[in-house]
């Protein structure tokens, strides 16, 4: 049964999605840019970067069945991930530790996260990840790696001794080349098994049984 707060969590992911149609643009002028010097995450604070439907529905999915409550997101944006996140924690009871370096943009999220009506369930942390979760000492059941690529690795592995038996590594952007890097050193450690998904945009990375 839908309750009040998926729909409500559901017409702002809608929106949101609404919203980030002229995404394309914005990422082109950005790209550009990288013309003349390498691209710098501030090149995309205006754009969303976001998630697709079916990855989000399928994070839902992915939470729902495995009953994961302790979510961290690297890579906040505008939050349309982590509203998808916070639809599946509250079926499981979880909470969510979600982490964006742009200010503005986290100012943003928070207010969509006010509008979903889920503000209690997330906790936004502004800044690099490296400084926000390096103390970080909980279990961990699912990461979400979906920011600055070249920070998969090294973020990865300070996480890593919070991560259990049922630990999901959700790694979005699988397809470009410094997560390629990410995932052929992943792949070489015999303790974790890697799942594509989405045509190989979307892997899952699990502790081998």
């Amino acid at each position: 049964m839908i309750t009040s707060q998926q729909n409500q969590i559901h017409t702002t992911i809608s929106e949101l999605f609404e919203d980030s149609k002229y995404d394309k643009l914005k990422i082109m002028k950005s790209a550009a840019k990288s013309v003349f010097r390498a691209m710098q995450p501030l090149d995309f604070k205006n754009a969303y970067l976001s998630i697709s439907k079916e990855q989000g529905e399928d994070l839902v999915k992915l939470i729902t069945d495995n009953k994961l409550k302790n979510s961290v997101e690297f890579g906040t944006s505008f939050g349309i991930s982590t509203l998808f996140l916070a639809q599946g924690v509250i079926e499981t009871g979880g909470h969510i530790i979600t982490t964006e370096l742009i200010e503005s943009k986290a100012k943003k999220a928070i207010e969509n996260f006010e509008r979903a009506g889920v503000s209690e369930l997330i906790e936004v942390r502004v800044g690099d990840a490296m400084e926000t979760l390096k103390n970080h000492d909980k279990p961990i059941d699912l990461l979400l790696l979906d920011g600055w690529k070249d920070l998969y690795l090294p973020l990865f592995q300070m996480l890593e001794p919070n991560f259990h038996s049922h630990t999901i590594i959700y790694v979005d952007n699988a397809d470009m080349k410094e997560t390629k890097t990410f995932l052929e050193t992943i792949g070489e450690n015999s303790t974790y098994q890697l799942q594509p998904k989405f045509n190989g945009k979307v892997v899952l990375i699990t502790i081998k049984k």
